[in-house]
């Protein structure tokens, strides 16, 4: 496993690791305070993020997404919070993405910086997307894509597959995923094939 990307930004650091899924993880600041966020363990990236400020707390935002958070909350010697319910000291407040059996995921909202944090129901891979769109929804939810995400107005979109956008037409960008869901199907699944071919 090798970085592929590191994203610098308004509410923190992002990395992407090297592989087909694009596994997108996340270091959210506020006052001095770092939230890692289905974080993998990257040294690079880690390195980076030990500057950022002091371990509040590792999320882990979908059920079966484990990555490295239980190892890296111990080694900070932080919680390890699974599918949280309430943050009080955080900045932002969770709520309940997707809960369908077997896909339990939490977002987060962060109102203050207008910022939406979706590990799995969104994503802006080309897996996602079919490579032309800048959101798509997972695969699985197509059918009954996760509506309730249309009722924030993000600016900034943070995903746990892909590299993070701001701006903005973010907000638009949320809402046309949503409403092409089904409609995009074929589109997607070329997408796919093409970047498991590279």
């Amino acid at each position: 496993m090798s970085l592929r990307a590191l994203h610098e930004h308004d509410l923190g650091l992002t990395w992407i690791v090297a592989e087909l899924m694009e596994r997108t993880s996340h270091a959210l600041v506020d006052d001095g305070r770092v939230w890692l966020v289905d974080p993998v363990d990257e040294p690079e990236a880690l390195e980076r993020v030990a500057g950022l400020g002091e371990p509040a707390g590792v999320l882990q935002l979908l059920d079966r997404h484990n990555r490295d958070c239980a190892a890296l909350a111990a080694r900070l010697g932080v919680e390890h919070v699974r599918l949280p319910e309430r943050l009080p000291d955080a900045p932002f407040v969770p709520f309940s993405a997707v809960s369908v059996p077997r896909w339990r995921e939490v977002g987060l909202w962060w109102p203050a910086r207008k910022a939406l944090v979706v590990t799995e129901a969104l994503g802006t891979s080309e897996l996602f997307t079919g490579g032309d769109r800048a959101v798509g929804v997972h695969l699985m939810l197509r059918l009954l894509p996760p509506r309730r995400l249309g009722g924030y107005a993000p600016e900034h979109l943070l995903v746990g597959h892909g590299p993070p956008i701001h701006g903005p037409a973010v907000a638009d960008g949320v809402q046309e995923a949503l409403s092409r869901s089904l409609r995009d199907v074929p589109h997607v699944v070329t997408g796919f094939v093409r970047a498991a071919r590279r």
